[in-house]
């Protein structure tokens, strides 16, 4: 079975510019060629949702060269990719953050992203930016004392309703790049039950090959969720 669901944890993007001694930001430049052989190969899969971590909220603790030009790249990147996804009938959302750190610039490409796609049903791009799993979760508790829901009522459908897209299904498999065994505040609540693959292969030499490798070792898992075979 193909997920419905992949996450990815793009990382590695550092390690493979310093192996070829150049500046980490180059790393952060080639990663583009990964993201979108991988989403074109999630497509040609069937893969339904798509969620990469593109900037935490521990990113901010970055060198400030390299978060401007973060910013600027990722600014860029939606510049550059938003109407061949739109084409392709990809719907492009975003989750994380929307606070001061964020430049108006970047904000105002993610909406007409967002806008632009926003009734394409192939397949969703979700764009972790500025997230954090821990993060989504203190939102999602903040709407709920907002909405004055009393105790006797919160339960996991109200917290899971006020997550940054509760219409997306919690992923299938989480996919983690460069040899790092960890999740890294990545959908702490959505990946409950997800099947985690990692891969030594750094993010800028990811191609959809090693995806479809990781899509086949999930499909060896026996998913229990809980329970036992029957």
């Amino acid at each position: 079975m193909i997920p419905y669901h992949v996450g990815v944890v793009m990382d590695g993007n550092g390690r493979w510019a310093t192996r070829q001694g150049l500046p980490r930001t180059e790393g952060h430049g080639a990663g583009e060629a990964a993201l979108v052989d991988t989403a074109y190969g999630a497509l040609a899969l069937g893969v339904r949702a798509l969620t990469v971590y593109a900037f935490s909220t521990e990113n901010w603790r970055r060198p400030v060269d390299e978060v401007r030009y973060l910013m600027n790249f990722n600014r860029g990147l939606l510049e550059r990719r938003q109407h061949e996804l739109h084409e392709q009938g990809v719907r492009i959302t975003f989750s994380g953050r929307r606070d001061w750190r964020v430049p108006k610039g970047v904000l105002r490409r993610m909406d007409e992203a967002a806008e632009l796609t926003r009734d394409n049903t192939v397949m969703t791009l979700n764009i972790a930016f500025n997230y954090g799993g821990r993060a989504e979760i203190v939102d999602a508790v903040k709407r709920l004392v907002e909405d004055r829901v009393p105790a006797s009522k919160i339960d996991e459908k109200s917290i899971r309703q006020r997550l940054y897209h509760p219409e997306l299904p919690d992923p299938d498999l989480m996919v983690r790049t460069s040899g790092e065994y960890r999740t890294s505040n990545f959908l702490l609540w959505e990946m409950a039950y997800a099947e985690l693959v990692f891969t030594d292969v750094l993010w800028p030499d990811f191609r959809r090959e090693d995806l479809y490798a990781a899509i086949h070792e999930y499909q060896q898992r026996d998913r229990r969720f809980g329970g036992v075979d029957s």
